[in-house]
C-alpha cells in the first residue's frame, strides 16, 4: 500500500497536479450545469448508452478523482478512472473526427484530451510529489 502513496519526484509535479485535477473537476461540474450540452444530451449524441445513468456516473468520478488529485491524495489510484474516461472520450469523439475530416483537424480537437490522458500517465507514474497528502501519509520530505 505504501507503494501507491510514495513519490520521489519533484515539488513541480504540483503544476501537473493542478492541471489534470482542475480540468476534470471543471468538466465533471459541466456534466450537471448544462446536461444537454456536455452531460447526458451530449452522451446519448455520441452513442453512448444509458446515457442518464453514465453521464451522472461520469461526472462523479470526474470531480471526485479529479479532487483527490488536486489534494494529491491517492493520487495513483484516483488517474486510473481518469484514464479510462479520458480514453473513452477520445475513442467516443475523436477517432470519429479523424475518420471523417483528417489528422489535422482531428489533433486539435484532441489536444485537451491528449494533454489530459499524458498528464494523468504522468501522475500514475510518479506519483503525486512532496507537496501532497499522499507524501504526508508516506513520510516523504517537502522540498
Amino acid at each position: 500500500m505504501s507503494k501507491l502513496f510514495s513519490t520521489h519526484a519533484a515539488a513541480a509535479v504540483i503544476i501537473i497536479r493542478l492541471m489534470v485535477g482542475a480540468v476534470f473537476v471543471s468538466e465533471g461540474m459541466q456534466k450537471f450545469l448544462y446536461p444537454a450540452e456536455v452531460g447526458a444530451g451530449r452522451f446519448e449524441k455520441i452513442g453512448i448508452p444509458s446515457p442518464t445513468v453514465v453521464a451522472p456516473l461520469v461526472a462523479c468520478f470526474e470531480i471526485g478523482c479529479g479532487t483527490l488529485v488536486l489534494l494529491g491524495l491517492a493520487t495513483r489510484m484516483a488517474v486510473v478512472p481518469l484514464i479510462v474516461i479520458i480514453l473513452t472520450a477520445i475513442a467516443t469523439t475523436k477517432i470519429p473526427i479523424l475518420m471523417t475530416d483528417g489528422f489535422w483537424k482531428m489533433a486539435h480537437e484532441a489536444r485537451t484530451d491528449w494533454s489530459m490522458l499524458l498528464g494523468s500517465l504522468f501522475l500514475l507514474v510518479v506519483g503525486a510529489g512532496p507537496l501532497s497528502c499522499d507524501a504526508k501519509l508516506s513520510g516523504v520530505p517537502r522540498e
